[in-house]
């Protein structure tokens, strides 16, 4: 299991666009791969479960990623976040 947390820097927060494209990115791997904030936690491969985390900017997360290419989904979703979010 791996992790890593981020702060939010994106003006809008996780809204309808960056949380289907997380969504689609995180369904790219085996692993299972969850976000964390403010004790609420949701599966990336949800978009309505990230949408409803209200993810704002400034929100600090933290994404976890658990199964055998989860070396390879925290490099891909670390850059995702840094890009995108």
């Amino acid at each position: 299991m791996q992790s890593f947390t981020y702060t939010i820097q994106e003006a809008q927060g996780l809204h309808a666009r960056p949380a289907g494209l997380l969504a689609k990115k995180a369904g790219e791997f085996q692993s299972v791969c969850t976000i964390e904030t403010q004790g609420r936690q949701a599966e990336l491969t949800r978009i309505f479960a990230l949408m409803s985390l209200g993810v704002k900017q400034g929100s600090v997360v933290t994404v976890t990623v658990q199964g055998g290419d989860e070396d390879k989904a925290m490099e891909a979703l670390r850059a995702f976040f840094t890009e995108h979010l």
